[in-house]
């Protein structure tokens, strides 16, 4: 039984329709029959969901104005984040949230990634700005425990995974954006092995703060004399504070805080620009092979991506439910047709066409966004969990990517910008919460590589690389077309679909030969709308197998209650 409190404060997400997807339409309680999550049961979906609520309302929701109002600010060369957080960040990470996709065998709950995602969406939801540092800390902590040896791990990973230090990933420059293979920070041998790190970093998130005590930043710099781009490029591990033998922390390791960015959106996360050995004394060391540092940071790439995938579904679907509430509250106007009666009363602005339009188009962008973020996830856990899928999973989630990213995050905004036009005049005022949702995702479409960068990733390299997958998710469509096809209801809803699944196919034959041929500026030119539709149509997809789905089990228990009959003849 869920906690009253919660359900009476809960305008985060819509938990029935989380549950639904999980268990009705991606049915991942086929992943506890595997050995990778055979620990995990179905009755544990629903018990994982309601601590993150909890955990969501009680003690990340209260924090997020606040955070808000008060920011950070850099004093003594130390970022100092707003006050509340401090709490909360404990409570997170006491509670084991930050390590809830983290095997078991470095402190972490096991938990399939489609599952911590959903458990993410719920508390990105309440307060995304502070979760930044754990999210930083995860992902950080992660590339050491696949790629670090075992005395780094043991150094740097341990205390990362039990919350004592932070984690970043520093890659972009000042004059280093999406051009990574333009990097100019240099890392220079010492004697011992270790390296002297000289450079600049921009727009680092979590780039410095007082949560925690020492933070770990992994940099990508060239070793002296390697060649230029990408492949010369190499990652180092460069703690705030020298990390010695024994995995203490020690004196100052010469990163020092140029300054704390003061932002649009999302305030309460720190985000800084790191000046590396201006004096002369910043040491650091190699975290896999030379030359490898491209593919060993964007090992967790696809991870990174998804994450802004769900971070968008989460202010979007914040954003929706207040708009829901809002709209069966504020009393205004008559409805038109009855404009003309004296006697007529002025209704909750929900009822109004207009109004109840843009509410049913942001609800179906969420209810499409969240199934597409939680299939990508299920992507990943279904090529951990079957070795002999791995290869069609792995393509499936490489293609998707991309579009969790960009569409997710361009879709955000809109529903975020409807929501502040149902409030009204009040929508554009801090007093409600909906102008920071919108000012707070649209971060989103920015970091982690430009939706422009995905857009181009998408159409010049996943359309002829993951071909094959691509066929393979237009099959699972039509499939989904057919089955939606047997039920007369939705006939002509999967007639447009159709429709819609053979134009995108010849629109996307048409961009592959563009991207292979001299006309790769044309394809590069119609990446964005491309990819726009591309989002479109798998959401239509995915809201069409709900439709489905719950038309059949609705079937069921009509018929079980011996109703069946009676609502065919209604119809």
């Amino acid at each position: 039984m869920r906690d009253l409190e919660v359900i009476m404060s809960n305008l985060l997400v819509n938990m029935k329709d989380q549950e639904f997807i999980l268990l009705e339409q991606l049915k991942i309680a086929s992943l506890f029959k595997t050995e990778r999550f055979q620990q995990f049961s179905e009755d544990d979906v629903s018990s994982f969901l309601n601590e993150a609520e909890k955990m969501a309302v009680h003690s990340l929701l209260p924090t997020y104005k606040k955070g808000d109002e008060e920011g950070c600010i850099l004093r003594d060369g130390n970022v100092i984040v707003p006050e509340c957080f401090h709490s909360a960040f404990r409570t997170y990470i006491e509670n084991g949230w930050l390590l809830a996709n983290k095997s078991i065998e470095v402190g972490g709950l096991g938990m399939p990634q489609v599952l911590a995602k959903a458990c993410m969406e719920i508390c990105y939801a309440a307060n995304f700005p502070l979760l930044m540092y754990t999210g930083l800390i995860n992902g950080a902590g992660g590339i050491i425990e696949t790629f670090g040896t075992e005395n780094q791990k043991k150094r740097f990973m341990c205390s990362m995974y039990e919350g004592k230090w932070g984690g970043t990933m520093c890659i972009t420059e000042p004059w280093a954006g999406s051009e990574v293979g333009a990097i100019r920070t240099v890392a220079k041998r010492l004697p011992d092995g270790r390296f002297l790190i000289l450079g600049t970093k921009s727009f680092i998130s979590c780039g410095d703060h007082d949560l925690v005590e020492n933070i770990v930043h992994l940099v990508l710099a060239r070793i002296e004399g390697d060649p230029p781009g990408t492949r010369g490029l190499s990652l180092f591990i460069v703690p705030k504070y020298v990390v010695d033998a024994d995995g203490k922390s020690g004196e100052f390791n010469d990163v020092c805080i140029g300054n704390v960015e003061k932002k649009m959106g999302i305030r309460g996360s720190a985000t800084c620009t790191l000046h590396f050995g201006d004096n002369g004394h910043c040491i650091g060391e190699l975290l896999g092979a030379e030359r490898e540092g491209i593919r060993v940071m964007f090992h967790m790439m696809n991870d990174s991506r998804l994450k802004v995938g769900v971070q968008s579904l989460a202010f979007a679907s914040t954003a929706y439910e207040h708009a829901v509430q809002y709209a069966k509250e504020r009393i205004q106007s008559p409805l038109a047709y009855e404009a003309k009666r004296t006697e007529a009363n002025a209704v909750p602005i929900i009822q109004h066409p207009d109004v109840r339009r843009d509410l049913m188009i942001m609800k179906c962008y969420v209810e499409g966004l969240r199934a597409l973020n939680y299939f990508t996830a299920y992507s990943m856990d279904r090529a951990a969990a079957y070795p002999g899928e791995r290869v069609a999973w792995q393509g499936l989630l490489n293609l998707l990517t991309p579009v969790c990213k960009a569409y997710s995050s361009d879709v955000s905004m809109l529903v975020c910008s409807k929501a502040i036009d149902i409030y009204g005049g009040y929508g554009y005022c801090s007093e409600y919460p909906v102008e920071q949702y919108l000012r707070d995702c649209k971060i989103a479409s920015l970091y982690e590589g430009t939706n422009g960068i995905q857009c181009i990733d998408l159409v010049g390299r996943k359309l002829g690389k993951y071909g094959e997958h691509l066929q393979n998710l237009f099959s699972l469509i039509q499939a989904n077309i057919l089955t939606a096809r047997e039920i007369p209801e939705l006939r002509s809803y999967a007639d447009i679909l159709g429709q819609a699944i053979d134009s995108f196919a010849d629109l996307t034959k048409t961009i592959t030969h563009w991207s292979r041929t001299e006309d790769l500026p044309l394809a590069v030119l119609h990446a964005s709308p491309y990819l726009e539709i591309f989002g479109d149509v798998i959401l239509g997809h995915f809201i069409m197998q709900a439709a489905e789905i719950a038309h059949r089990k609705l079937h069921l228990i009509y018929t079980r209650a011996g109703a069946a009959a009676s609502v065919e003849k209604q119809r």
